[in-house]
């Protein structure tokens, strides 16, 4: 029997679903540096940014607006409306899924005569047939959050994951096996996602047998027992007033949902004409594919656990705001932003300051790291614009962060443009934090007129201390490290060189956090239950010596 899941429950399901897929997505792009050469690594990470942003935009926001749709009507006795609902958004899915698979194949060799990245049309044309499926998926895992069933989406997107990974580098190592090239490999590995989309869609569907099942069961047990209670049937819901209903709700959110995606199209679509007086062709798809395997695989990291942890005080948040509560609302909030700096920022500042020893030990060699550095510490802008949006959502201000991120892709399209030519691959580095950067500021001050946020107060130098000095000791253990053992196998070099960092920044961090009284028991106790348990144990010798 399918049961409902409460909100905490349902919160961890969809962030241990995201944390799964992330961790996944990591490992589906190490093989990458393996398998292909430069110009096979660019097609695939050029082809799938293009097919994640149109992705994004096919289905971000709209599977939050159903879930909203279809719950109010369960709690209002209207069933019927709420399978309406769930079928208008299939035949949209379903819609928009043929639409875009059909436009991705039609126009895959003119997208590859605008980047100048060879074998991407190939690439594109391969994971096509993913986006016949994924719209679907993404509807019904909008129903299934609405009936409070979060299991669905959290394991369909386990099994998509496992299997796109799995599947891609299968069959990439059966055509390079048989000597097809890199332009096969890469259409190969693409065509993961095809193999993810059916088994996501077969779990959805699995789990929409057994609550049809249930639903049925349900109605006739009430009948028997003479508990159900019949609904007077109005005017049929119009396909128009869904469909209304759906994107007005929906179109902020897909906005803001696409900052990162858009970000990353833009660069690799662009890289190659906007870099052509820079680097070489060949070098410059050398450094693309470094950007857009390494460096995009490693800023996905850092963002995991501070948005999963943000998200789950959302609700509270909104919740807060509707009863007009104010100073809870501007508690809960402050807590989400200072959760986010001490959860993202240390992990951000590892991926930075250990780059070369982390590139070197994942990948083929450590050519690179500097990008990933650099790209690395702007997931920390990256992490605060995420927050603050939510927070602007929660508090019921959709459209604010929508116009933000307008800005912010005019800015980042700007200094894209005034800044590679001069600086290569680190010009759109640049480009996109300032996108994150100004967006955040943006969020913060609106959301300050609202209720004024307190995220540290007068703690901000001590912080600053406590990050800067792990930093600079983190760079020395690691410069350190790889000299003491630059004699060993390199990959066992940068293992130990990376350990060596991580340790000393971490257990440097924690400790400047305790003895700066950046962090008091009383911040503590306010903190989610799985933060709070491991703060506790890490800080608490540290506190009984001040004592």
């Amino acid at each position: 029997m399918l049961k409902k899941d409460s909100l905490i429950k349902g919160t961890l399901i969809l962030a241990a679903a995201a944390f799964t897929a992330r961790f996944l997505g990591l490992f589906q792009r190490i093989p990458l540096d393996y398998l292909l050469g430069s110009a096979g690594q660019s097609a695939f990470n050029t082809a799938n940014q293009v097919y994640l942003l149109l992705l994004t935009v096919a289905t971000g926001g709209i599977p939050i607006s159903i879930s909203k749709m279809i719950s109010e009507r369960y709690a209002i006795g209207r069933p019927d409306e709420a399978k309406r609902i769930y079928k208008a958004a299939l035949m949209f899915g379903a819609i928009t899924g043929f639409i875009l698979a059909i436009a991705m194949i039609t126009l895959a060799p003119t997208y590859e005569r605008i980047t100048k990245v060879p074998y991407t049309a190939l690439s594109l044309q391969a994971i096509a047939p993913a986006l016949l499926l994924f719209p679907i998926i993404a509807m019904m895992r909008g129903y299934f959050q609405g009936r409070q069933i979060m299991a669905a989406g959290g394991i369909s997107q386990i099994i998509e994951q496992i299997l796109r990974v799995i599947g891609g580098i299968g069959l990439a190592l059966l055509v390079l096996g048989w000597g097809w090239g890199d332009d096969k490999g890469a259409a190969a590995i693409a065509f993961g996602s095809v193999f993810g989309s059916l088994g996501a869609i077969s779990v959805m569907l699995t789990f929409a047998r057994k609550l049809k099942k249930q639903d049925k069961e349900e109605l006739e047990s009430a009948v028997q027992k003479g508990t159900s209670s019949a609904v007077k049937a109005g005017p049929v819901l119009r396909y128009r007033t869904i469909y209304r209903e759906i994107f007005s709700m929906s179109i902020p959110a897909v906005v803001t949902a696409m900052t990162v995606q858009f970000v990353y199209f833009f660069d690799t679509s662009l890289f190659m004409r906007l870099t052509q007086s820079y680097y070489s062709e060949e070098k410059a798809l050398d450094v693309l594919a470094n950007y857009s395997t390494k460096a995009m695989a490693l800023a996905g990291i850092p963002p995991i656990l501070a948005i999963a942890l943000g998200a789950s005080m959302i609700p509270i948040i909104s919740s807060a705001f509707s009863l007009n509560k104010l100073d809870e609302v501007r508690r809960q909030a402050s807590l989400v932003m200072r959760i986010v700096c001490f959860t993202g920022v240390p992990v951000a500042l590892l991926l930075t300051v250990a780059a070369n020893s982390i590139t070197g030990f994942l990948f083929t060699s450590p050519s690179g790291s500097s990008t990933v550095a650099l790209l690395v510490a702007g997931t920390i802008f990256q992490i605060t614009m995420m927050t603050t949006n939510s927070v602007l959502f929660g508090i019921g201000k959709p459209n604010l962060p929508m116009f933000h991120t307008f800005i912010g892709f005019g800015l980042k399209v700007l200094c894209s443009i005034a800044l590679t030519p001069w600086l290569g691959v680190y010009g759109l580095i640049l480009g996109s934090s300032a996108c994150f950067i100004v967006i955040t500021l943006l969020n913060v001050r609106r959301i300050n007129k609202e209720v004024k946020l307190n995220v540290l107060g007068s703690k901000w130098i001590p912080y600053i201390i406590a990050i800067a000095v792990p930093a600079l000791a983190g760079w020395g253990a690691e410069y350190g490290m790889l000299a003491l053992t630059s004699k060993w196998a390199a990959k066992l070099s940068y293992l130990a060189s990376g350990t060596v960092t991580g340790i000393v920044i971490g257990g440097l961090y924690v400790i400047l956090l305790a003895a700066l009284r950046v962090i008091t028991p009383e911040d503590v106790k306010s903190f989610p239950a799985p933060l709070r348990k491991g703060l506790t144990l890490l800080l608490k010798p540290f506190y009984r010596r001040a004592h």
